[in-house]
């Protein structure tokens, strides 16, 4: 028998605006929320490599800086891809519905 899937509402999907991170905290986690052209993406806050804050990162493309040491993560798959950052961010599966996100946790 398979559990179903939980999911936690984190926002209205236009309260992330393009290209600015947002970030939201429930039940003790921070998560940072990045809208693509209106394709949104979840990944954890906290930067893998130090004690920067995503939310606060600068946005180029699918791309965040950290603000703590400059490290990039790809935000559409986690990847760490510019040092010093080696280790990937948690990504969460979104779901819409109308105008509200939640993700999907495991």
């Amino acid at each position: 028998m398979t559990t179903p899937c939980q999911y936690i509402h984190l926002c209205k999907t236009s309260d992330v605006w393009e290209g600015v991170p947002l970030k939201v905290e429930k039940d003790g986690q921070a998560f940072a929320i990045f809208n693509i052209d209106n394709q949104f993406f979840v990944t954890d806050d906290a930067c893998t490599h130090g004690p920067g804050s995503l939310s606060e990162g600068d946005m180029e493309g699918e791309h965040v800086t950290c603000n703590f040491h400059n490290g990039v993560f790809n935000v559409r798959t986690g990847e760490a891809v510019a040092a010093p950052c080696t280790v990937a961010l948690k990504t969460y599966t979104v779901k819409l519905d109308a105008d509200e996100l939640s993700i999907q946790l495991e």
